[in-house]
């Protein structure tokens, strides 16, 4: 019974944590733009089982990508234990989902298969961060934090799956005939099966309570962390839009001021006591909650940034470190302008985080966006940035200018008038 209510009271602290976590996500998300309809489930749940579930993206990568794929089939695999062992910290009871037959067999053993797994490429990834000087790690946007904090999720993955094997190895130890369930387990167990039954039971205690609270610290951890892909990849991937990547949405009132230009015996519309609408993004409450989570579900891994034409020629644009910045503007303004939406503090994303240098050496051929494993769309706040730039401060480069002058004047991007764009084709003697 003691045990009960201590874990019971763990659950509720690990479970008011994260909801503090998530309340706050939610309510940077309610200050935020719409960014489009969310319609055709078909398409989107085809394509969460097809990038999301299959990780047809990151595959593309032949051995790092199916390594990764690995390690997130075998969190799901292992997810099912993890339920389990909530109930029965809950309850009091010990494998209760035992009752599901085959199928809670099949888990235990494709769970323990893949913590032994998850441990053996986990270590690889270690590795591979620390002694090997792989490129797409490295960049401005990758601070010494940002190195730490992914080494430390990933030694707390390694934690986990520590604790799991030992937690079985206890378990089939003192359960000779269950043991085949844990055909990893089984083995190591060999380790620690001439113990008398009290060391074997304190063992596998230890273990269970390592492994169930490093679930919740990992869980509460991960919000803060650039591993909340764990979470978040799944929604955003659902959430993602269905439409060509660069196609940019229309503003609602600059299609009435045309629609009016077009047919002045339109309806004028009603006035609104709104707040004149920004033309695209200076600042974060400019973005949509689309721009938000796709840079709460960046895993700052660089295969966007790698494939980067503007990038590999030398020019500042990193497709990583837009993410990365409007995640660090969101944590830095977010706090107040929940208390006050007017708030500001002299600073922008445009320009103290993300420079028009950057913005204008994209091309906004999508390469990023195909190639993130997770559907995260960079150009389009890319190309929100440069609305701003264009349609409110005419900033853009100047033969843009020439162009939109030319279009607003002659209707066409050239500098003639439209009775004089078949001059070309005298003397030619082109037959009618």
């Amino acid at each position: 019974m003691l045990k009960q209510l201590i874990f019971l009271a763990t659950v509720l602290i690990a479970l008011g944590v994260f909801a503090y976590s998530v309340r706050n996500i939610l309510l940077n998300i309610s200050f935020l733009k719409k960014a489009y309809p969310l319609n055709r489930w078909g398409e989107r749940f085809a394509r969460l089982l097809k990038v999301g579930f299959g990780q047809t993206k990151i595959l593309r990568f032949p051995l790092i990508g199916f390594l990764h794929a690995l390690v997130f089939w075998g969190f799901l695999a292992i997810l099912f234990g993890s339920f389990e062992m909530l109930i029965d910290g809950l309850f009091g009871l010990e494998k209760f989902l035992k009752i599901l037959g085959p199928l809670h067999h099949f888990f235990m053993i494709s769970g323990d298969i893949f913590a032994a797994i998850i441990l053996i490429l986990i270590i690889v990834f270690l590795f591979r961060r620390i002694a090997l000087n792989i490129k797409r790690f490295s960049g401005i946007e990758m601070t010494h934090k940002a190195h730490t904090d992914a080494n430390f999720a990933l030694t707390l993955i390694l934690l986990l799956m520590v604790s799991l094997l030992g937690m079985n190895m206890g378990y089939s130890a003192l359960n000779p005939s269950e043991a085949h369930l844990y055909p990893v387990s089984k083995v190591l167990s060999y380790l620690i099966v001439n113990q008398n039954e009290s060391f074997l039971h304190i063992f596998e205690q230890i273990n269970w309570w390592a492994h169930i609270l490093l679930i919740f610290f990992f869980a509460n951890y991960l919000p803060y962390s650039k591993h909340f892909h764990v979470f978040m990849s799944l929604p955003n991937v659902f959430l993602s839009k269905l439409e060509p990547l660069t196609q940019m949405s229309n503003m609602e009132r600059v299609t009435q001021e045309v629609k009016l230009m077009l047919d002045p015996s339109a309806p004028i519309p009603e006035e609104s006591n709104d707040l004149i609408e920004r033309f695209g993004m200076k600042d974060i409450e400019d973005g949509t909650w689309k721009h938000y989570t796709d840079s709460l579900t960046c895993t700052q891994c660089g295969r966007c940034t790698s494939v980067c034409p503007a990038n590999l020629t030398g020019k500042l644009l990193s497709p990583r470190k837009m993410m990365i910045d409007f995640r660090r503007r969101m944590n830095e303004k977010s706090p107040h302008l929940r208390k006050n939406k007017q708030y500001d503090d002299q600073k922008s994303l445009l320009d103290d985080y993300i420079t028009r240098e950057e913005l204008w050496a994209c091309t906004t051929c999508n390469a990023c966006a195909q190639e993130c494993p997770v559907n995260i769309d960079h150009p389009s706040m890319i190309l929100e940035m440069r609305r701003y730039l264009f349609m409110e401060e005419s900033a853009a480069p100047s033969a843009l200018n020439t162009m939109s002058t030319n279009i607003e004047n002659n209707g066409a991007p050239w500098q003639y008038p439209p009775s004089d764009r078949l001059k070309w084709a005298d003397n030619l003697y082109i037959n009618e």
